[in-house]
């Protein structure tokens, strides 16, 4: 499994909507609240073979309330 974080600006009111539709579609791993430029960090896994970019296109992006993304690819875990 290939794990990678999605910074989230959500619209203005609508972070714990937004937080709760990631949590009620299951593909999350964690949900952090942020201060910041974005207001939610989001860990996500996916298969080896998994294309992360439709990934977050196709089941991030398209929850109602996120008006931003930036996805953070990581590496190795220490």
């Amino acid at each position: 499994m290939i794990a990678f974080f999605v910074q989230i600006k959500c619209a203005l009111g609508r972070s714990y909507d937004v937080a709760n539709a990631l949590a009620d579609a299951e593909i999350a791993s964690e949900i952090y609240s942020t201060a910041g430029n974005y207001d939610l960090l989001v860990k996500f896994y996916v298969s080896e073979e998994a294309d992360i970019g439709h990934f977050v296109n196709e089941k991030v992006q398209i929850i109602d309330g996120i008006i931003d993304t930036h996805t953070i690819i990581t590496f190795k875990a220490f």
